[in-house]
């Protein structure tokens, strides 16, 4: 007997995960994004050995190859002192993922724990709990965000900080609404008079309910930390020179529109790129986890 129910849920819990996977591989957009992201992380974990001019990521200037159009040689051309743009543009793309993987492995678990012991607890833990984020929601991000580069040298690192001084405050207010719900649910006061701790509760009961919005969450939010990183190398307090950045290759070749566009349209067509795909996959996950916009 314990046999069939065990084989019951596992064909359940297979059945469940076909038809969502189902449900995301129908979505032309979403398998468009999964291949565009796949493609990003390959060129960006061996950017080393694709790019024809590795050496051009750093301090390397060569002023007989300045201003070069796209060619055979420089696909995306070459900047003003000659270093080849498709080279920086993919390594520009590595530095793009690691500030997504530094601000959302930072924001989204601080996010999350700080939502879930709001929704749950309630009381004086939730009001401070959602004090707190609303206090830094009702700041101007980039406004925030420059102040906080602006005292810091302005590095990766420093970005980081600075974006993720504002990034868990969304994951808050999201998944406190989600374990809010949640809380007053009949199997979560079942679980309490079974003797359940807190702990068990939130990390066993009301977490797992919360990872459907969370991926989606984190995958749509990653685009926008890639343009928000973009935006603070543009003005110039996020990444710095040599480093090649995407947002400081499109502000170091405005001045030399319209004669030179490769300087700005390929680093900006590569922002763009990274961005829709992580757009169409959040949009896929959505779709495959039916959650609600």
């Amino acid at each position: 007997m314990a046999d069939t129910k065990m084989l019951d849920a596992s064909d359940r819990a297979l059945s469940t995960g076909y038809m969502m996977w189902y449900r995301f591989s129908r979505n032309p957009a979403a398998v468009i994004g999964t291949l565009i992201l796949i493609s990003v992380v390959l060129l960006a974990v061996f950017a080393p050995w694709l790019t024809p001019y590795p050496k051009h990521v750093g301090a390397v200037v060569d002023f007989r190859a300045r201003h070069v159009a796209p060619d055979a040689t420089h696909w995306f051309g070459t900047d003003k002192v000659g270093r080849d743009i498709f080279s920086r543009t993919v390594f520009g793309m590595r530095v793009s993922l690691l500030l997504v993987i530094g601000v959302l492995g930072i924001s989204v678990p601080i996010g999350t724990a700080l939502g879930l012991i709001a929704g749950y607890f309630g009381g004086w833990v939730e009001k401070i709990i959602t004090g707190l984020t609303n206090v830094m929601l009702a700041m101007p991000p980039l406004v925030m965000a420059l102040a906080v580069s602006n005292l810091l040298e302005p590095n990766l690192m420093n970005a980081m900080i600075a974006i993720t001084l504002l990034w868990w405050t969304w994951h808050a207010r999201l998944i406190y609404a989600v374990s809010k719900s949640i809380a007053s649910e009949d199997y979560i006061e079942a679980a309490r008079l079974a003797g359940a701790g807190p702990m068990h509760i939130l990390f066993r009961e009301i977490l797992p309910n919360c990872v459907a919005v969370i991926s989606v969450k984190t995958t749509l939010d990653a685009a926008f930390v890639i343009l928000f990183g973009a935006t603070l190398s543009f003005l110039g307090f996020g990444v710095k020179p040599p480093i090649p950045d995407l947002g400081s290759m499109v502000a170091d070749g405005r001045q030399f529109m319209p004669s030179y566009w490769w300087e700005v349209v390929c680093p900006g067509a590569a922002v763009f790129y990274v961005t829709l795909g992580f757009n169409l996959l959040g949009d896929g996950l959505r779709d495959m986890f039916d959650v609600e916009s």
